[in-house]
């Protein structure tokens, strides 16, 4: 009986990990659709109002700002799926255990 509940903890959890992770790639897809056309649009408006040429255009602020700012968003959301343990994930916990055990300097 307590297997079946650990198994389906576990198959919860990784259901869980699966939505998180794709509701990250979602993300990172709307966010790439999304500021391709914000990004089209400045340029398109910025060469017709301001008589700018194309890489004046493409290099102003505006055109990459909402790249800038939501990429930042899009980092942290990434850190949220993938990055909790960088620095210190299971392996290092590992590797750190295993040094002190062999260390008798207790």
């Amino acid at each position: 009986m307590e297997r079946d509940f650990t198994e389906e903890h576990k198959y919860l959890l990784a259901k869980k990990r699966v939505e998180k992770i794709k509701g990250f790639y979602i993300h990172l897809a709307v966010y790439i659709l999304v500021n391709i056309f914000i990004s089209g649009v400045i340029i398109f408006g910025l060469t017709q109002e301001n008589e700018l040429n194309f890489k004046e255009a493409a290099t102003h602020f505006g055109t990459y700002s909402t790249w800038l700012f939501w990429g930042i968003g899009v980092f942290f959301h990434w850190l949220g799926v993938f990055g909790s343990n960088l620095f210190f994930g299971k392996k290092w916990e590992k590797k750190q255990v295993e040094k002190y055990m062999d260390d008798n300097k207790f």
